[in-house]
């Protein structure tokens, strides 16, 4: 059996995989995706010994270390094991630093039929279950410690958040998991935040099976309802995503203006919301622009999280404004802008749903959901 680990860069090997290397059973080939080199580590080799070739292909920082695809990533695997028994390993598709997450999640579609197991790796969002732990004992913790030291000491102290090394990033016991594509593909797309990868899945965050999710929404149409009742003017709603929402405000007797600039997820909004609703590609930076879509109320629920210009409030063809965040984000950026404008009113703030431990993805993981606190802003004439 070849254990084939691959990984971004060479000193992953070290930092998530250690216990995979070391194992002097079994000769490892360790695939680095960002330069394509390929490390043969003869079976019956001392740790010591396979850190020392390890270290020799290291780099230096590099922003632009990328997954080569799985067609590239394929070709290094079959190189690695042709014909005979292999196993694979790799990073978490959910890893946070989505330079490896991609990684992780390309090489399991390069791997065919052989069997992959990922690393936990970085993950301080979730909280996994895993299938395999392996504890380091001390010798080996010195030797990572040791290695990181000796050969990576400007990763010790880059500012760079893809391949800074901190103490949570260097494991005492390495956790693995195996997962199917459909498991892969929503780990990764579940911390794409923002960004295209998000809308790989359908329902990324689990807004339709998920308590919590079904709790925050029908709470949030009925604050709604209580200041500005069905038939009172239209809603424009912003970062509609996927409809969780549209449909319920729909349901309810409301007329919406959903707007969603991602196509994905807009073509999934136009499926579950048909023709009840009004459908629109705007982004807020867009609507604010150009001050086409006028209605009784604009919902920014769950969306000012990505350091959009609270200014562009000013710009809306609303008086009411209906914004929803969790309370910290509430805190450190609404409160603090409400305090220095001299055109929005603070009309009501209401708990919609308080804090819980949810899990995700079939249970594979279980993160924090952190509450959200709804706030009505009124337009002063300011």
């Amino acid at each position: 059996m070849i254990d084939i680990v691959a990984i971004l860069r060479a000193e992953d090997a070290a930092l998530d995989f250690l216990s995979v290397i070391g194992g002097r059973e079994n000769e490892v080939h360790v695939l680095c995706g960002d330069t394509g080199e390929r490390l043969v580590l003869p079976a019956g080799r001392p740790l010591a010994e396979r850190l020392d070739a390890l270290a020799r292909l290291v780099g230096p920082v590099d922003e632009h270390a990328a997954s080569p695809g799985p067609a590239a990533l394929a070709a290094l695997v079959e190189a690695s094991a042709p014909a005979g028994p292999a196993r694979l390993w790799t990073h978490s598709p959910a890893d946070t630093r989505r330079s490896r997450g991609r990684l992780g999640r390309d090489a399991a579609d390069a791997a065919g039929e052989r069997p992959v197991l990922h690393a936990v790796g970085h993950s301080p969002y979730l909280q996994f279950i895993s299938d395999l732990d392996r504890p380091l004992d001390r010798t080996e913790v010195a030797a990572k410690l040791d290695f990181v030291n000796r050969h990576c000491g400007h990763l010790l102290r880059t500012a760079s958040e893809e391949h800074v090394v901190r103490t949570g990033r260097v494991h005492a016991t390495e956790r693995f998991f195996a997962a199917g594509p459909e498991e892969r593909d929503r780990l990764f797309a579940l911390l794409a935040s923002l960004d295209e990868d998000a809308a790989t899945v359908p329902d990324p965050w689990e807004f339709a099976t998920s308590g919590y999710e079904a709790e925050r929404l029908d709470t949030t149409v009925a604050w709604i309802a209580g200041h500005l009742p069905p038939g009172g003017g239209p809603l424009v709603e912003v970062g509609a995503c996927e409809g969780a929402l549209t449909t319920r405000l729909v349901d309810k007797g409301f007329t919406v203006h959903a707007t969603e600039p991602n196509r994905a997820f807009r073509d999934r909004l136009a499926g579950h919301a048909g023709t009840a609703a009004h459908i629109h590609a705007e982004s807020l930076e867009e609507l604010a622009a150009r001050r086409e879509l006028p209605g009784a109320a604009y919902l920014l629920i769950e969306m000012l999280y990505y350091g959009q210009d609270l200014d562009l409030l000013d710009r809306l063809p609303a008086d009411l404004v209906f914004v929803a965040l969790e309370p910290e984000t509430l805190a450190a950026r609404l409160t603090p802008w409400l305090a220095h404008t001299r055109h929005w009113e603070k009309a009501d703030e209401t708990p919609l749903v308080a804090p819980a431990l949810e899990s995700v993805c079939g249970g594979r993981a279980y993160l924090s959901k952190r509450g959200s606190i709804g706030v009505l802003l009124r337009r002063t004439g300011a």
